[in-house]
């Protein structure tokens, strides 16, 4: 079944020629150019991704990411312009995926696709066919707990939500708790397809993970950064 991807930009040029360029990949396509009609749409009939820019009428980007955060994990690519770096570290805070700079090359717009969408594929639901297989095992780490197969993760009992990207990063991290990840090997888990992002971006995916747990334990502290070497679980 073909994946959906939903753009919003209130640029018709892009609209049209980024989804003309999606479906001749085999994706069917969604466009919105405003962010209010955009996020009702987004929760109401949810796609497999969306690919959301930061200046448009009646809501931003920034705004309707921070809304759609409040109701969905959906996977989220953010559209900046190259001078918009705050709007980039932004975006990546308050819950995107990824983020590319405008002007962009619509074939690593799909390169990035395609990769958001294989990672969500591994961490989705098993199917009813698959359902009596085995399933991934879950990640205890003292009061962490995983359950890749289903995209759930705990702290303490009490559920945190993350996007792909999050857990991803959180995995690889939990996977060996007290071994150093550098930002490069993070970068390798989390962004495939030889796609470039630099280290802001980790450090950004890393304080959104700390925020998130700290929602539920102000004194959440089990993700260490070791300085000018990665980050680490910290081992109970």
């Amino acid at each position: 079944m073909a994946a959906v991807i939903a753009l919003v930009d209130d640029d018709r040029n892009i609209l049209t020629s980024v989804s003309i360029a999606l479906q001749a990949e085999g994706f069917v396509t969604r466009v919105y150019s405003d962010g209010e009609t955009a996020l009702r749409a987004l929760i109401d009939n949810p796609p497999d991704l969306a690919v959301l820019d930061v200046k448009m009428p009646r809501m931003d980007g920034m705004e309707l990411l921070r809304r759609l955060r409040e109701k969905s994990a959906l996977p989220v690519i953010f559209l900046t312009s190259k001078d918009e770096e705050l709007d980039e570290a932004l975006g990546l805070a308050m819950g995107a995926d990824d983020y590319i700079a405008k002007p962009f090359s619509q074939r690593l717009l799909i390169a990035r696709i395609r990769a958001i969408l294989r990672r969500t594929e591994l961490r989705g639901l098993p199917s009813v066919a698959d359902s009596e297989e085995e399933e991934a095992p879950q990640i205890v780490r003292g009061r962490l707990a995983m359950d890749p197969a289903r995209h759930r993760v705990a702290w303490d009992g009490h559920d945190v939500t993350l996007t792909v990207t999050e857990f991803m990063i959180l995995e690889a991290l939990a996977q060996r708790p007290g071994v150093v990840k550098s930002r490069n090997q993070l970068m390798d888990v989390a962004y495939h397809d030889d796609i470039y992002v630099d280290d802001r971006t980790i450090d950004s995916h890393i304080k959104r993970l700390r925020r998130k747990f700290r929602v539920v334990d102000a004194d959440f502290k089990a993700i260490e950064t070791l300085y000018g070497v990665g980050y680490r679980f910290g081992e109970e």
